[in-house]
């Protein structure tokens, strides 16, 4: 018997840990990242423009179409 993970095992492990932040990032979506709507400025816009590109490059890893 052995006792190393194979890669099914280790991929079907990581699905749930990918499905929880995918979800903790909506939640803080929804909640526009906890940020007061009168206190927003150009950083924040920065920073949203990085996670819109992070996630158009997890989409083309995946999907294999780049926007």
């Amino acid at each position: 018997m052995t006792t190393q993970p194979n890669a099914l095992d280790t991929y079907l492990q990581r699905l749930p840990m990918i499905r929880d932040k995918i979800e903790a990032l909506r939640q803080l979506t929804d909640d526009h990242f906890d940020h007061d709507p009168d206190a927003i400025h150009w950083g924040h816009v920065g920073d949203l423009g990085r996670v819109d590109q992070t996630l158009d490059d997890l989409l083309a890893i995946f999907d294999g179409e780049a926007k």
